[in-house]
């Protein structure tokens, strides 16, 4: 058996924006019966609204030294090359915007907790990237109670659907072992030390996968990692996989990228992940 990717291209979806409705049309005339539907967290959240304007957050002195010293020199000249990163990031963190940066550690420190905000992105889930200016967009409170309430919606189209929510956030696994600092990933999957697991992923070269949420219907662990992971690679990053991405492609700076900007670019929110047995 072996799984196949089919990627569907929607509008960016806004704060707003009917997204049930929107993966229903999308989906009803490509969908087969035992497909797994799966949905992009961040792309559900910013439907929800679940965004922040990191502009009107007043940073604490822990904030701001964590961005200041923490991220630039800890981050930039150790845990970087420990964690093998690219020469681009090494600089990037090197450089890491103390006023911006500042107030983005202070809404992890708020939302997600001291060690999540020790990461060097996505912390606790929360994301910056394929947002417009000072944004950050929330993970959803509860993915399991999303993916059964779409399910519920597109279980019409065909027989036994499977919706699945995945982070792009890395689970890394060793053996039947699996860890993320992703803090709501699916059972079977460990969420420790927030930064940590990150660290140990990458300084020890572990088989790394999308992260899934949710899933509607029961799937083994490792399946459900592969189906993230595919359906991870077939999306692709949208306007780009960060802000520094987003901000080059635009020619603009970090928090100056406009919904019309992202607009331009191809999404895709859905991935239809079909079972082909040979």
């Amino acid at each position: 058996m072996k799984h196949i990717a089919i990627p569907i291209k929607t509008k960016y979806w806004k704060p707003g924006d009917d997204y049930i409705s929107i993966i229903k049309s999308s989906i009803v005339d490509k969908v087969k019966d035992g497909d797994i539907i799966v949905l992009s967290e961040k792309a559900i959240s910013v439907a929800k609204g679940r965004l922040i304007d990191e502009s009107k957050i007043k940073p604490s002195l822990l904030a701001k030294f964590i961005a200041r010293f923490w991220m630039r020199y800890i981050w930039g000249y150790i845990l970087a090359k420990l964690c093998r990163l690219k020469i681009k990031n090494v600089y990037r963190l090197r450089n890491y915007p103390i006023k911006e940066g500042s107030n983005h550690k202070q809404l992890a420190l708020t939302y997600a907790g001291f060690l999540q905000a020790l990461r060097i992105w996505s912390e606790g889930g929360i994301d910056v990237s394929n947002v417009p200016f000072s944004y950050a967009c929330l993970p959803l409170e509860n993915p399991y109670d999303e993916a059964i309430r779409i399910h519920s919606e597109i279980q019409n189209i065909a027989k036994k659907l499977c919706v699945m929510i995945v982070d792009t956030d890395m689970t890394y696994s060793w053996h039947n072992l699996h860890i993320t600092p992703c803090p709501k990933p699916i059972k079977g999957i460990l969420s420790i030390g927030g930064f940590i697991s990150y660290i140990i992923g990458r300084t020890f070269k572990l088989k790394s996968r999308a992260t899934p949420l949710a899933i509607s219907s029961h799937i083994d662990v490792n399946e459900a990692l592969d189906i993230a992971q595919l359906a991870h690679k077939t999306r692709g990053s949208g306007a780009g996989r960060t802000v520094w991405d987003i901000a080059k492609r635009f020619r603009t700076n970090l928090t100056q990228v406009t919904w019309e900007m992202l607009d331009e670019v191809s999404h895709y929110p859905i991935v239809i992940i079909r079972k082909e047995i040979y």
